[in-house]
């Protein structure tokens, strides 16, 4: 009788061709051959966002508009996952920066196979100190922006392609004072994301879109001076990390997600709830 070690597969007769390639499919990831750009990617939750899309296989492209610091950060980070990267200035309230910012990733790289719409403004003020300027700001940023990647990706974009927009549970639930403008703004991405799910959805491209809770970040971090009444508000009681928010935003960009399209996703530790 012949004895082979049960951890040598080639001297196991039991072991099939086939066996071995899905042995082989499962140390592949999710997103090896893709690739994605992430507006908004030099820091917060968009860098946590193109840092994971990296760590599941995808080249990454970002853009940013100041910080040209970090988002080489984020670029080299990448690189030392061992996946290609690109930083494009790009201000997001200037229709033709974000069109050759999408081309630019597409160019760079030879395809585009997931959007994440992620760069925002965020304007804050009581209703009768608002300006006309801040209006058009973050409306620019945080509504035209978004339609106009979508598209300019959707020229990109094949089937299998991807598109999530980073939104915020203030368009669900608005507790606090001052936030009409930037909850208006966000309420809107609703609108766009069911719209383009819908209009897509026959060309195999999914749609959707991830709303933020308190999420520690340099703007909203999680021990500021408001902290303790935001955490109160949570079922969970504490601030996300940006990798929590990045975790939803791979599945939805990842085989996970091919059949949810139109959707809108509260990763909010429950402050919808």
């Amino acid at each position: 009788m012949r004895l082979c070690s049960p951890g040598n597969a080639a001297s196991d007769p039991r072991q099939t061709d086939g066996s071995r390639s899905a042995r082989l499919d499962v140390m592949q990831k999710a997103l090896d051959g893709k690739v994605a750009l992430v507006t908004g990617g030099g820091r917060g939750i968009g860098a946590a966002v193109a840092l994971r899309l990296a760590a599941d296989g995808a080249d990454v492209a970002i853009t940013f508009q100041r910080d040209e610091e970090s988002a080489a950060s984020v670029v080299e980070r990448v690189k030392a996952a061992g996946r290609r990267a690109v930083a494009v200035r790009a201000d997001s309230a200037d229709p033709a920066a974000v069109v050759a910012a999408v081309d630019r990733a597409a160019g760079e790289f030879g395809r585009l196979d997931i959007l994440v719409n992620n760069a925002g403004a965020f304007l804050l003020g009581p209703l009768e100190q608002l300006t006309a300027d801040d209006v058009e700001q973050t409306l620019a940023v945080n509504i035209r922006a978004p339609f106009v990647a979508c598209q300019a990706a959707s020229r990109h974009l094949t089937a299998g392609g991807r598109i999530v927009t980073i939104g915020s549970n203030m368009a669900v639930r608005t507790v606090f004072p001052g936030f009409s403008l930037y909850a208006m703004s966000k309420t809107a991405l609703t609108g766009l994301t069911k719209a383009l799910g819908r209009e897509l959805g026959g060309r195999g491209i999914t749609v959707n879109l991830v709303n933020p809770g308190p999420t520690d970040t340099d703007l909203n971090p999680a021990d500021g001076p408001n902290a303790a009444t935001v955490n109160a508000l949570t079922a969970l009681g504490h601030y996300a990390s940006p990798d929590d928010i990045a975790a939803a935003v791979a599945f939805l960009a990842g085989p996970g997600g091919r059949y949810i399209t139109g959707a809108a996703v509260n990763v909010d530790g429950g402050f919808t709830a």
